[in-house]
């Protein structure tokens, strides 16, 4: 094959078409990028109504800690997929925020441990409730079963991701 990729004739070759089963995994793909389009600047907000200060990233890490209590930075660095420079450099802007802090890992004196502070967890708390409303207000004209299977297949959609 010619570097211009058409064989060497001066034409070009014409799409190939996706088989047919293959239009479900596109299908999935699309609705898949818009979802993850409009959650990225879902997340913006929401770490902006934690704090006008507060990294979009950032947000993640608080839920985090919201959920999983204590943690060290290896783990959240590990969960979040960055290294510890940028975790680092996070978990310093959070702390200079009031919305975190470090406390010594009982199991091991020689770490620490990151946790949400009052004013962190009461700021999440907020978001997270007033986000839940707003998932209850869009999917009202939903059955509960449908929103418990959707959060089931997203479930189960990131645990393959996660592998």
């Amino acid at each position: 094959m010619h570097e211009d990729g058409n064989n060497g004739t001066g034409e070009g070759t014409a799409p190939v078409a996706p088989r047919c089963a293959d239009q479900e995994f596109l299908a999935l793909e699309r609705e898949l990028t818009v979802l993850l389009r409009r959650a990225r600047a879902s997340q913006g907000e929401m770490a902006r109504e934690v704090h006008p200060d507060l990294e979009s990233a950032a947000y993640g890490l608080l839920i985090r800690l919201d959920e999983q209590g204590g943690q060290r930075a290896t783990e959240l660095a590990a969960y979040i997929g960055v290294g510890k420079a940028t975790m680092s450099r996070q978990l310093r802007a959070l702390e200079d925020l009031g919305l975190i802090a470090r406390e010594p890992d009982p199991a091991d004196g020689r770490a620490w441990l990151v946790t949400l502070t009052d004013e962190g967890r009461g700021r999440v708390g907020q978001v997270r409730e007033a986000r839940r409303a707003r998932y209850v207000s869009q999917l009202a004209h939903w059955d509960r079963r449908e929103v418990a299977e959707l959060a089931r297949l997203l479930h189960e959609l990131n645990g393959v991701a996660e592998k």
